[in-house]
């Protein structure tokens, strides 16, 4: 999970790069890059390359204009439901196996209630009173708090490589 926080604020890095590059020039992009390790050889080679044999930048064809579309919003950017998990059977299936979970929780929670409702007053002791309704707050929390762990790890959760 912590390696989809780092993949998805990726995106929103490279697109921001995207839009650097295209302000400098394909031929410029050194001026947009900061590529001082080792590990950095085979990119700078490649536009090297680029460079020398293509102009600097691909010929798409007429599938290109040169000019990049749109910045979309970060949360639509960033979004892990459509761009991965509706095709990963594993996270789909963690994803529905979550929802159902999530929706047990609620349905015992109100149905907790509705016993204790239900039950006149002397029929149930205090304390079993007492503990349907610590079960009850406790499945409408953790229903919430599942919710919230749902949103953040099969749709969408900001991330920042800065707080990291």
């Amino acid at each position: 999970m912590i390696q989809n926080l780092i993949v998805d604020s990726d995106l929103h890095l490279l697109r921001i790069q995207e839009m650097n590059l295209m302000e400098v020039g394909p031929l410029n992009w050194e001026k947009a890059c900061f590529v001082p390790t080792k590990a950095d050889t085979n990119v700078v080679a490649y536009r090297k390359w680029l460079k020398k044999y293509a102009g600097g930048q691909l010929d798409w064809g007429t599938k290109f204009n040169g000019s990049l579309p749109p910045t979309p919003p970060r949360e639509q950017l960033m979004d892990r439901y459509w761009s991965h998990v509706v095709n990963c059977s594993s996270c789909s299936g963690a994803y529905k196996g979550f929802n159902a979970l999530q929706i047990s929780l609620q349905v015992f929670s109100v149905a907790l209630v509705a016993i204790m409702a239900a039950t006149k007053q002397g029929m149930l002791p205090v304390a079993a009173r007492n503990t349907l309704a610590v079960a009850a707050i406790s499945c409408f929390v953790g229903s919430k708090w599942l919710a919230h762990f749902i949103y953040k790890n099969f749709h969408f959760h900001d991330y920042n490589h800065a707080f990291k």
